[in-house]
């Protein structure tokens, strides 16, 4: 199943002169808090056995997945750093809990691009440890939490506008590890769906892959932007040489605006590079720390 999605963004032909790569969880779509607070950290307590020391879990999930420069990275990578972070936590060490061991999701990880169920199903057929039965079990419990929680979510301001916008000079791509079904089902509810040619996520590999296969050596690196809010989607640009344009956490709807009515101009005409985009990324990594504040 994954290597026939992959093959269809490599078989994704150019229409228009410049491509567009979109995250859509916190960056399109104001999804992040609601998915992590009241669906991915409450199944993550529940699950890995947490109830004892939920304060703390909650509260190293957060960073992890919303305030810092790990911020939107893969679940079952957050899995693994929330955990080394819990680890080391004076206060964790102090209540005597057993933490799981992470080693076999580690390992996964380690030689999978394609984090997703389906893959992670296929693994433990081989590989039944039981660490990565209950990742899976948690990443099904949360999928359901939030197909039941989370409707109704609009795109952010200015998001519908750009994409109306771009869509004259620049194919677009959702560009995501967040399961393809949630996608779809939000960029549809939205009728948004129709300026986006492909809905790629967690399933079809990692972001940067997503950039390699679908427009890398198909565009000019100079006309390829990935939009993103978290520093994973700027490496994913970084590792193919494109353009990266920050949506800025806390403050996504001006970030939206001065995309529709700066940025995306600046893209159009070439003076996106350099000066430019530097400014945009310093102020971005303003908002990422790399430590926690109880450290």
């Amino acid at each position: 199943m994954s290597s026939d999605l992959q093959q269809v963004l490599r078989n994704f032909k150019p229409t228009k002169e410049f491509f567009i790569g979109i995250d859509s969880d916190g960056c399109a779509f104001d999804t992040m808090e609601i998915k992590h607070k009241e669906c991915f950290c409450p199944n993550f307590i529940k699950h890995f056995g947490l109830q004892n020391v939920s304060k703390y879990a909650r509260e190293t999930w957060d960073f992890v997945n919303l305030y810092s420069k790990t911020r939107g990275c893969n679940r079952f990578i957050a899995v693994v750093e929330t955990h080394r972070l819990l680890a080391e936590r004076p206060d964790v060490k102090a209540r005597g809990v057993k933490l799981m061991d992470m080693d076999p999701l580690q390992e996964w990880i380690k030689n999978e691009t394609r984090m997703g169920n389906p893959a992670l199903k296929e693994y433990i057929i081989k590989h039944a440890d039981p660490v990565l039965v209950k990742a899976l079990e948690w990443s099904i419990s949360l999928n359901n939490d939030i197909e039941d929680m989370v409707f109704g979510m609009e795109p952010f301001p200015f998001v519908r506008e750009s994409l109306i916008k771009l869509n004259e000079r620049a194919d677009a791509m959702v560009v995501s590890q967040t399961p393809v079904d949630a996608l779809k089902r939000e960029w549809e509810e939205n009728k948004i769906d129709q300026f986006i040619h492909i809905i790629a996520g967690q399933e079809y590999g990692t972001k940067a892959e997503h950039l390699t296969l679908a427009a890398k050596n198909k565009y000019p690196d100079h006309k390829i932007l990935m939009i993103g809010d978290a520093d994973g989607d700027r490496k994913a640009a970084e590792k193919n040489d494109v353009l990266f344009y920050p949506i800025n956490p806390g403050h996504e709807e001006a970030s939206w605006e001065r995309f529709n009515k700066e940025a995306m101009d600046r893209f159009f005409n070439g003076t996106f590079a350099g000066d430019y985009q530097k400014k945009l990324n310093n102020e971005f990594q303003q908002y990422l720390p790399e430590k926690p504040n109880w450290k």
